[in-house]
């Protein structure tokens, strides 16, 4: 398949998955996004149209940023940071948004890790 056919397919979904996933100030929404070197996670009240936390393998607080990839290994570690981040902001149930990625592999890790570290989909 064409790789301009590709991307409008994968746009097409996610405005299809934003149509029905909304986040809310007391459930906001967690957007995860791979790109080819760095996982970027961030919570944000879709009715006030503010990020509220994030959580990036680039962010210097991070003692071993240098390690982390856009891997499995690496999306388990960043569940556990973004629910962190999460958690310090007073957010306990958040809307999954997958962004137009399958669930499987490296977004299944990162929602998992998530979960274990205390946060509710």
């Amino acid at each position: 398949m064409r790789t301009d056919k590709k991307q409008k397919l994968k746009l097409l979904r996610r405005w299809r998955i934003r149509k029905k996933v909304s986040g809310t100030p007391e459930r906001p929404r967690m957007n995860v996004r791979f790109t080819n070197q760095h996982i970027y996670v961030q919570f944000i009240d879709d009715i006030a149209g503010v990020t509220l936390a994030s959580a990036a393998s680039t962010s210097k607080a991070l003692p071993d940023r240098e390690k982390l990839a856009a891997n499995m290994a690496s999306a388990k570690i960043m569940g556990g940071v973004a629910a962190q981040a999460a958690q310090a902001k007073g957010i306990k149930q958040v809307v999954f948004d997958r962004n137009g990625a399958p669930y499987h592999g490296k977004v299944k890790v990162l929602a998992e890790a998530a979960r274990e570290a205390g946060l509710k989909f």
